[in-house]
């Protein structure tokens, strides 16, 4: 993912000047998305000089006047466009900011994505339970025990994914019947 949606999906939510989209990405988006002052004033600029975000300048007393970005048409498309695209190697992070901005595209694609992201967990979990099973039926020690240990931390990765993954897709089951 680019910082480019990460910030089109946080205007989205609310128009604001560079430094106000740095200060919500300290407190929200950068939980899982981080980004500095810099990168994002550079990024902003790309995505004006693409269209993908108007700037009205507004003035203020006393203070170098404020450049207020919103989301353009253009940017709402491409936005539209990224939630909808399937990607195979979505991080945990990317899914995140895709599940940030669903409501700004195709709700069932995103929830589409999750469910492909919870099937891979699962079938990657299943390979490590069972190469567990196979490589490590009984207490070991040494570099072996540093093998298992390591294979565990894979275990527990997978099993928090899908953790979430279930409660996030349920969740979102349970808005779409409470829509109808």
């Amino acid at each position: 993912m680019a910082l480019e949606h990460a910030i089109l999906v946080s205007l989205s939510e609310r128009s604001g000047s560079g430094y106000e989209l740095a200060r919500r990405f300290e407190k929200s988006i950068g939980l899982f998305w981080s980004a500095t002052h810099q990168q994002i004033y550079r990024v902003l600029k790309r995505m004006e000089e693409a269209g993908w975000v108007a700037v009205e300048t507004v003035a203020q007393d006393g203070r170098p006047d404020k450049k207020v970005h919103t989301v353009s048409a253009a940017g709402q498309a491409e936005l539209r466009r990224w939630l909808a695209e399937p990607n195979a190697s979505a991080g945990p992070q990317e899914l995140a900011v895709k599940l940030r901005g669903a409501s700004f595209g195709d709700e069932n694609a995103v929830a589409e994505e999750l469910a492909r992201h919870r099937a891979a967990h699962a079938e990657r979990l299943d390979a490590y339970r069972r190469i567990e099973k196979r490589d490590f039926p009984a207490p070991t020690s040494g570099r072996a025990l540093h093998q298992y240990l390591v294979l565990r931390g894979g275990i527990r990765v997978e099993e928090g994914q899908i953790e979430w993954l279930d409660e996030v897709l349920n969740a979102l089951q349970s808005d779409e019947k409470d829509a109808r």
